[in-house]
């Protein structure tokens, strides 16, 4: 089974509540939904199954047999997908498969799970736009400009579209060390158009080229794009998105396969990228520009969020940024801890134990970090309302009795075996939190002394 696979699920029951089943993620007609967002109680409100929602189990039952060989995790998905409700009403179920459904295609379009050792979080473009519903969220395996075409006549619909991304301008040269004195109407006349055949013979190179969407970088100087320039385009049928910020160029540029055009001279139709469609739609009050079917694409996607107030957005981006997260961890550190706080418990009796059979101060220096590694599941029990210190003990004991695996379940208030209750987290995360602390410790204990500034 991939590594992207190794993530939590629940199913839903009739009440609404969240239960834990397994850990899996490639069913095709996702039965089961993710546990990254459950959790969140800023997940969108408005988010909700639809009534008449159903899930094709047969399909998912087909999948486990395919990708899952040990048995005893077979019969357990088995009879995870059984008990699934599909026509329970809860509150970010839908929500959450659509964003499970995003997290699956990000990370199979943006990496290879089997050799990755990486994951970089800049191939996943993130745009959010107000209007509609979270379940109006899409991934576009293409781009998407916010900013609506520039042409307000020009077309609106592209098939088959060749694309050139321009950095130079497209509007008459503003020299700052030079001023032109008018005397008459008529040189008034031959400046617009010595202006005119200037613009209109730049158009008429770029439509040779047989290009039919042009992409303009925002300029800092001038006007990447005259109203003249554009008046023209729309003559020669040609899209036009301008001012696209500067930092998303290298987005677009890999996308596309290709590089910006410095200058009209370097503009061929080799310089070109073709595209299956390119359209204009409308995104809530705005409207936005969506390139797809590229040619030789780039390993990168587009996530277009929807929702109905920033609040809604801002958590999306949140939640689906942290889930990407897990996915790289997971894909660095191909490995997995029970959560809980065992694995913390644990080290910190490791430590006290190495410490018996070592010096005095280095004994006494491991014994201190044995006690600071209790503090996380100490404030793990308080923030879940139980009484730290009868819990901390609870799981020190039974960790000194073997069971390694035992942890805080905050659900259920009580210490049990939290590998039974499907609660991991990926081990680059403990071991990164611990490296941090150590080195930071070590940093502080270099200081010799400290100066009392006078003020």
């Amino acid at each position: 089974m991939s590594i992207h696979s190794l993530l939590e699920f629940r199913r839903i029951d009739n009440t609404g509540s969240c239960k834990h089943a397994v850990f899996i993620l490639n069913f095709p007609c996702c039965s089961l939904h993710s546990t990254f967002y459950y959790d969140d109680p800023e997940f969108p409100k408005e988010a909700k199954m639809k009534a008449d929602g159903s899930f094709d189990k047969e399909k998912d039952k087909e999948a486990v047999e395919e990708m899952v060989k040990d048995e005893v995790l077979k019969a357990k998905l088995m009879a995870a997908i059984d008990e699934c409700d599909v026509t329970a009403k809860a509150d970010k179920c839908e929500a959450a498969y659509e964003f499970v459904k995003c997290k699956k295609a990000k990370v199979r379009r943006t990496t290879n799970p089997k050799k990755a050792k990486n994951v970089d979080l800049k191939d996943i473009k993130i745009i959010m736009k107000l209007g509609g519903t979270v379940e109006d969220t899409e991934l576009i395996v293409g781009l998407v400009f916010t900013q609506k075409s520039a042409n307000v006549i020009g077309p609106r619909r592209l098939e088959k579209a060749k694309i050139g991304l321009i950095q130079f301008c497209i509007s008459p040269p503003e020299d700052m060390d030079h001023n032109v004195l008018i005397s008459d109407y008529a040189a008034m006349d031959r400046i617009l158009k010595e202006e005119r055949a200037y613009i209109l013979s730049i158009a008429k190179q770029i439509k040779k080229a047989v290009c039919t969407m042009l992409l303009t970088q925002k300029s800092v100087l001038r006007d990447a794009l005259s109203d003249l320039a554009i008046h023209f385009f729309v003559k020669l049928k040609i899209m036009v998105v301008k001012d696209i910020e500067r930092k998303d160029i290298d987005f677009v540029c890999k996308t596309l396969g290709c590089r910006p055009i410095p200058s009209l001279d370097h503009f061929t139709s080799e310089a070109l990228v073709g595209a299956e469609l390119a359209v204009e739609a409308s995104a809530g009050s705005s409207r936005i520009v969506k390139v797809t079917g590229i040619h030789n694409p780039a390993k990168t996607v587009t996530i277009l969020f929807r929702g109905s107030n920033n609040l809604v957005l801002e958590e999306a981006d949140r939640s689906i940024h942290d889930a990407l997260c897990v996915i790289r961890c997971l894909i660095r550190e191909r490995a997995l801890l029970p959560g809980g706080g065992a694995p913390k418990i644990e080290l910190s009796l490791r430590l006290g134990q190495h410490a018996q059979l070592l010096g005095s101060e280095e004994a006494y220096c491991l014994r201190e970090y044995a006690k600071a590694l209790e503090i996380v599941p100490y404030a793990l029990a308080e923030n879940a309302g139980l009484n730290p210190v009868a819990t901390v003990t609870e799981l020190w004991n039974k960790n000194v009795h073997g069971q390694t695996s035992a942890g805080i379940n905050v659900r259920k208030g009580q210490v049990t075996d939290i590998l039974e209750e499907n609660v991991l987290q990926p081990m680059l995360v403990t071991a990164s939190a611990i490296t941090l602390a150590t080195e930071t410790v070590s940093s502080i204990l270099k200081i010799d002394d400290i100066l009392n500034v006078a003020h």
